[in-house]
């Protein structure tokens, strides 16, 4: 079995996780997701349930979203382009509570981002465009999403500077700080 090589990030069960890739002149292979692998290789034991695809130009930012209820851990790869991808630590009590990561994850690094359900997750597209996969633990349930204000001073996320400033959906660009939204109650 082919263990993809997993990196920890410095917020508590966020890892980067890089497949194995197999190249030659005709192209590549990658098991993009073994269920079996992944939990040896990770320790983590998810059950996923959603599969999402998005695709964004340049300059769109999608985040940063968390569910009150029915919260989402997220498996996030790119298959055309780049991203800069943040995952925000929102447990309450956590001695990382607002902090945040980026990776850029990309179709050519092919990187994943493993973000557990108890974070807020976004990104920021740095491509032209970007298609992205994400597999989730629970179902979109959008009258419990909620958002957290992408330029939070609070959480001052280093976002790419040649991106900015972001295309946000409606939802996004009225999204409020960390210390003024409702944090879901099994997190507080």
């Amino acid at each position: 079995m082919n263990l993809p090589r997993v990196t920890p990030c410095h917020l508590s069960d966020v890892l980067i996780i890089e497949p194995k890739v197999f190249g030659d002149d005709r192209g590549f292979f990658s098991e993009s997701f073994n269920v079996v692998a992944f939990e040896r290789a990770t320790g983590v034991k998810a059950t996923f349930v959603q599969d999402n695809h998005s695709k964004s130009e340049r300059g769109v930012l999608r985040g940063m979203h968390y569910q009150l209820q029915q919260p989402q851990g997220k498996l996030i790869r790119v298959v055309q382009g780049e991203i800069y991808d943040v995952a925000v630590d929102i447990r309450s009590g956590s001695p990382t509570f607002g902090q945040w990561v980026g990776v850029t994850l990309s179709a050519e690094n092919k990187k994943q981002l493993w973000v557990p359900a108890d974070f807020a997750h976004g990104f920021i597209v740095v491509s032209e465009t970007a298609e992205v996969l994400y597999k989730a633990t629970d179902y979109y349930a959008p009258e419990n999403e909620r958002s957290i204000r992408w330029d939070d001073p609070d959480l001052a996320i280093d976002w790419p500077v040649d991106a900015l400033p972001p295309k946000l959906s409606a939802k996004d660009a009225a999204a409020m700080s960390l210390a003024d939204v409702e944090l879901p109650a099994l997190m507080q």
